[in-house]
C-alpha cells in the first residue's frame, strides 16, 4: 500500500523503514521507553508497519499487530516533532483504519494523550471493559 498525502509518501513497504529513526523515537516515548531495542526491532519484524516519508526521510510510523481475521492492535504511532500539526498523523491513522485489510476488523489501541485523534476514526474509550497486563520484569528472550 502506498499513497501520497501532500508532499508525503505513506507506505507499508518495510524495506523503506529507517529503523534508527524508529528506535530513537520509541526509546524516548512514554509507552516504549522501557522496551529493549532488540524487542523493538523484533516487534517491527513481526508486525504490519507503516512509514511516512518526506523526501525519502522517515518522519512518522505506526505498527499493527493482528490475527488477520477479526482484530488488530494499532500501536507505536508517532510523527516526529518538527512535522506535527500538519495532519500527517491523522492521514496515517485514516489510511490504516479505512484500508480493505482492517476496515471490517475490531481495532484496539492504548493512549494517554491522543483520545480525540483516535475518536475521529471510530475508536471509543472503553475503561469499564479494558484490561491489560504490563510486562513483569526484564527477561531476555
Amino acid at each position: 500500500m502506498e499513497m501520497i498525502y501532500k508532499d508525503y509518501l505513506i507506505s507499508d513497504d518495510k524495506s523503506k523503514l529507517d529503523k534508527q529513526v524508529i528506535l530513537d523515537f520509541l526509546v524516548q516515548s512514554y509507552w516504549a521507553n522501557r522496551r529493549p531495542q532488540e524487542r523493538i526491532l523484533r516487534s517491527i519484524e513481526n508486525s504490519h508497519c507503516f512509514g511516512v516519508y518526506h523526501n525519502d526521510k522517515q518522519i512518522a510510523f505506526a505498527r499493527v499487530v493482528t490475527d488477520n481475521a477479526t482484530v488488530y492492535y494499532l500501536c507505536d504511532v508517532f510523527v516526529l516533532k518538527e512535522y506535527q500539526g500538519q495532519g500527517i498523523g491523522k492521514k496515517l491513522v485514516e489510511q490504516i483504519v479505512n484500508s480493505d485489510e482492517y476496515e471490517w476488523m475490531s481495532g484496539i489501541l492504548g493512549t494517554l494523550d491522543a483520545h480525540s485523534l483516535y475518536e475521529q476514526y471510530g475508536f471509543e474509550r472503553d475503561l469499564e471493559r479494558s484490561m491489560r497486563r504490563i510486562p513483569q520484569g526484564r527477561k531476555t528472550m
